[in-house]
């Protein structure tokens, strides 16, 4: 009788955590005030980074369409959809760059800027990832604004900086350039150094409709 008992006991406690266990991964949407505090500031350590320690750019996320991350970015945000040739070779499409508010008719003319820099993500806590945690970074395609297409030049003038350092020469852009930072950061739990953070909570009290998206990576 007692065996049943416990059984029983042990079946119901099985369901209930069952059904009130929370999501994993929830996404969010917050204002980018409140997502700005999430962040954990804490010193940077650029200690030991090499471009190399992040994998990219891979297979994409279809492996059978022949093209890598780059292209399927590129197509991704395209304008007007470019032809797809042998080896994924993009023909014309056009693209436009937020950053500075430029239509590119090449797809050679532009770069896939990672938001949070590979070396700032490494400074920012990707030094103790995983190889392979390092290549799904370089590689997100599961949050529109970890990589997007800017012209070259904007991404090579941004490099490797902060908001602290850099922002779009486009003013305009500035609030959704903040919100997708910190979305970037959140997404991966990356921390933020205490310049940086006070250059984000500027940006969010001149922002006071910016909402932050994310979904914490897998």
């Amino acid at each position: 009788m007692v065996t049943f008992v416990l059984r029983g006991l042990a079946a119901a406690l099985v369901v209930l955590s069952t059904t009130v266990a929370p999501p994993v991964h929830a996404a969010e949407t917050i204002p980018l005030t409140e997502a700005v505090e999430r962040l954990l500031a804490e010193t940077e350590l650029r200690e030991g980074y090499t471009r190399d320690s992040f994998r990219h750019w891979n297979a994409g996320e279809d492996p059978t369409d022949g093209c890598h991350t780059r292209a399927e970015v590129l197509l991704h945000e395209a304008v007007e959809p470019p032809t797809v040739g042998a080896g994924c070779r993009l023909e014309g499409g056009s693209w436009f760059s937020y950053y500075d508010g430029l239509t590119i008719t090449s797809a050679s003319g532009l770069d896939i800027d990672h938001m949070v820099p590979l070396a700032e993500a490494w400074d920012s806590g990707a030094l103790a990832w995983s190889a392979q945690r390092r290549e799904a970074y370089a590689n997100d395609q599961g949050q529109e604004a970890s990589l997007v297409a800017v012209t070259a030049r904007s991404n090579r003038s941004k490099a490797d900086q902060d908001p602290a350092q850099w922002l779009p020469p486009q003013a305009g852009v500035h609030c959704r350039y903040a919100g997708e930072w910190v979305a970037t950061k959140l997404r991966w739990n990356l921390t933020a150094d205490e310049t940086e953070v006070a250059a984000l909570r500027a940006l969010a009290d001149a922002c006071p409709q910016q909402n932050v998206a994310y979904e914490p990576a897998p």
